[in-house]
């Protein structure tokens, strides 16, 4: 069975940073790409930042330059190096496993969710 457990949300100011971290367990197919959702109250679900396996990261123009995503070796971990936060950062954040283009196929897979909460 396969979980993502998220960690690292939390209280910050302005301006701060915070690490997201997301434990996959079990076995996913490779290629696939894991990566940071979030949803702000009154609004949708939105990407954030993915890293395929093969290690190409992508990223929503509004944390260009401030968020930073990696995996580890293992492929295993990812993480969420979110850094000059903003009050509009806050939200619920989400990770998500996926195949990609070659992948035998399996469904997304999502985490419970962890708060950032970005105070001015």
């Amino acid at each position: 069975q396969v979980q993502l457990v998220e960690s690292g949300g939390g209280l910050v100011q302005a301006g701060g940073s915070l690490r997201l971290s997301c434990a996959l367990s079990g076995t996913i197919f490779s290629p696939n790409a894991m990566g940071w959702y979030r949803q702000a109250p009154g609004k949708q679900r939105e990407l954030v930042a993915t890293i395929t396996s093969s290690g190409r990261a992508n990223y929503a123009d509004s944390v260009k330059g401030r968020f930073t995503i990696s995996r580890d070796n293992a492929k295993t971990t990812v993480y969420l190096q979110m850094s000059s936060l903003k009050p509009d950062d806050t939200g619920e954040y989400y990770c998500n496993a996926r195949p990609v283009a070659g992948s035998t196929w399996f469904p997304d897979y999502w985490g419970q969710g962890t708060q950032v909460t970005v105070s001015s």
